[in-house]
């Protein structure tokens, strides 16, 4: 038996990459797969045709379910398409795996607004937008499995200020929705994914540490590492398991902590202006570690 028989799974962005494999790990385990994908280029471009149907024919040929969905999920139609399409092919959605996405990188000084919308649209709201519609269905069943793809430029990538800005607030957006459905049984939680892609094929040359995404398959970059982790948190195994955030790099999964207080000064009253600056200096603004920073690829 699969890990995910009967189980019916949209998977955004699942044309190339991460949720290409994804979408074949999962219907191996016996997940009927919706494979959504606009077909753009890693700016937002459209091409010629979308590689969702590439993907479906790969599961189809390995004797799995699957079928193509190429609405764009950055806006609301697009959302409810993708949800009211698994519904009407398979009657029910157990899943969903937000990842679709593109990268527009400049430094803060110099990147447009439509740049900024771009980014924002298709990570942070095309998740809201699928999140929407699927998880009114799962409220129904009082079932339902949300994951979300983040990543380590949350905690600052200096030349991708909306990439880091869509992916922090996919972080607040999930640790929202599981505290509004875990009542439901619905899990939600996000993933900080390593994997060579075409996005990290734009810096790997920059960074000797990277693989090229043609040279991938079989290495710790092998996007197929990043599945067990989803086929685990898409489970019935995880029904406790909600509002995590968990990294896959390689060979290894981490969990991450939530922010939390690191250290308090204290005053009897109003503070006194020198006073609080002598506090300050003293205290809260001295720190001999190193801020922590973007040290990794973390795009999908």
């Amino acid at each position: 038996m699969g890990k995910l028989d009967g189980k019916v799974a949209a998977i955004t962005g699942a044309g190339r990459g991460i949720g290409r494999a994804l979408a074949k790990a999962m219907a191996a385990e016996g997940a009927s797969i919706v494979v959504n994908d606009l077909g753009v280029t890693l700016v937002g471009d459209r091409e010629p045709s979308s590689p969702a149907n590439d993907v479906v024919a790969d599961i189809k040929a390995a004797g799995g379910q699957a079928v193509a969905n190429l609405g764009d999920i950055s806006t609301m139609e697009g959302g409810k398409g993708l949800v009211d399409q698994a519904l009407k092919e398979y009657g029910k959605l157990d899943i969903l795996v937000n990842l679709a996405g593109v990268i527009r990188d400049r430094m803060i000084f110099n990147m447009g607004e439509e740049d900024w919308d771009k980014v924002l649209d298709s990570h942070l709201k095309g998740t809201f937008c699928t999140s929407r519609f699927a998880s009114a269905h799962m409220r129904e069943r009082r079932y339902g499995r949300i994951i979300n793809f983040s990543s380590n430029a949350a905690l600052g990538s200096p030349g991708q200020p909306s990439y880091s800005a869509a992916k922090a607030g996919i972080l607040g957006l999930t640790f929202s929705t599981a505290q509004g459905l875990r009542r439901y049984g619905i899990t939600c939680n996000a993933i900080f994914p390593v994997a060579a892609t075409r996005m990290t094929d734009t810096i790997h040359q920059a960074d000797w540490r990277l693989t090229p995404s043609s040279q991938a398959q079989g290495t710790p970059f092998d996007p197929a590492n990043i599945a067990p982790i989803v086929i685990f948190l898409a489970s019935d195994e995880a029904a406790e398991v909600t509002g995590q955030v968990f990294g896959s790099e390689g060979y290894s999964v981490t969990r991450y902590y939530h922010m939390a207080p690191e250290k308090t000064v204290y005053n009897k009253g109003p503070w006194d202006l020198d006073q609080f600056f002598k506090v300050m200096k003293r205290t809260l603004a001295r720190d001999l570690r190193k801020p922590q920073m973007f040290q990794g690829p973390g795009r999908r």
